[in-house]
């Protein structure tokens, strides 16, 4: 690993192996970026980010932007191969409150225009709240929107391409606009698709209908169409819950289960008590 200032810590080199447009060109701009890591000693356990350094200057005179992001998928087998990284990056713009001016947000147009064969610096992985539990009869209960859905990719890729030996229930509800989460279905033509197991996995796809509908919306509209079957699996004392995406992401949740339980006290008293367990875990962003 390489110096860089202090308050950045070690950081690596990596490069562009491949960046490739998911989404259809009239929607907004999805890529699936994998990066390759030289450095043997660069490790990572799924449900990690790492942080993607973009050389300055900057606005107000910042010499370097970092932007974390969540790796999607399984670490690499064996090790002295290199590292490869798997990210989903969504090409983000802003608008400025006093100019009302549109800008490009600095990492995500930095990465989402990178050629292959570029070089990044990176830094990291950095610690997650989300760890895989290690009994392979546990259930997984896994709920994103928008690019939350990567670590989720990193750990069905673990479960059932690296062990391909889980025994527990597996669900993913995913809320989307965008072709990003025709990825992640019950299809055999998905991304899933090296690593499906029909009787154990199954992915909800809670793709918006209106023009207006925002993601948490949509998934709103999947958790409820599915919502006995996810009570049913938390009431099971080996289940894990898996939030992850926009900041809606646990309110839609909370208010989903709270109207199938009866009432939010109901549901509260239920998720503390996952929560006290350890069996609960959010990685929600602005």
């Amino acid at each position: 690993m390489s110096e860089a200032p202090a308050d950045l810590g070690p950081t690596t080199q990596a490069f562009i192996k491949d960046s490739r447009r998911i989404t259809p060109e009239r929607s907004e701009e999805v890529r699936h970026i994998t990066l390759q890591v030289a450095d043997p000693a660069f490790q990572f356990v799924e449900g990690q980010s790492i942080g993607v350094i973009v050389p300055g200057p900057h606005p107000f005179g910042n010499p370097y932007h970092i932007r974390r992001y969540s790796i999607a998928n399984a670490r690499s087998l064996p090790v002295d191969t290199g590292v490869e990284i798997d990210l989903l990056v969504r090409r983000c713009f802003y608008i400025d409150e006093v100019s009302g001016e549109r800008y490009p947000g600095i990492a995500s147009n930095y990465l989402c225009d990178a050629k292959t064969g570029a070089a990044l610096t990176i830094n990291g992985p950095y610690l997650s709240p989300f760890k895989m539990p290690l009994d392979n009869r546990a259930n997984l209960l896994m709920i994103g929107t928008g690019t939350g859905i990567a670590p989720f990719r990193a750990f069905a890729q673990l479960i059932y391409e690296r062990r391909g030996d889980w025994k527990g229930q597996v669900r993913l509800y995913y809320g989307g606009r965008s072709g990003l989460d025709l990825m992640y279905t019950n299809d055999e033509s998905t991304d899933l698709a090296n690593y499906y197991d029909e009787k154990t996995f199954k992915a909800f796809r809670a793709l918006g209908t209106r023009p207006l509908m925002t993601s948490s919306q949509a998934l709103e509209r999947g958790l409820s169409d599915n919502a006995e079957d996810a009570l049913q699996l938390i009431k099971e004392p080996d289940t894990h819950v898996f939030l992850s995406g926009l900041g809606k992401i646990a309110a839609v949740f909370d208010k989903v289960m709270a109207d199938r339980v009866g009432s939010s006290e109901e549901w509260t008293a239920i998720k503390q008590k996952m929560i006290d367990e350890g069996h609960w875990s959010e990685l929600i962003y602005d």
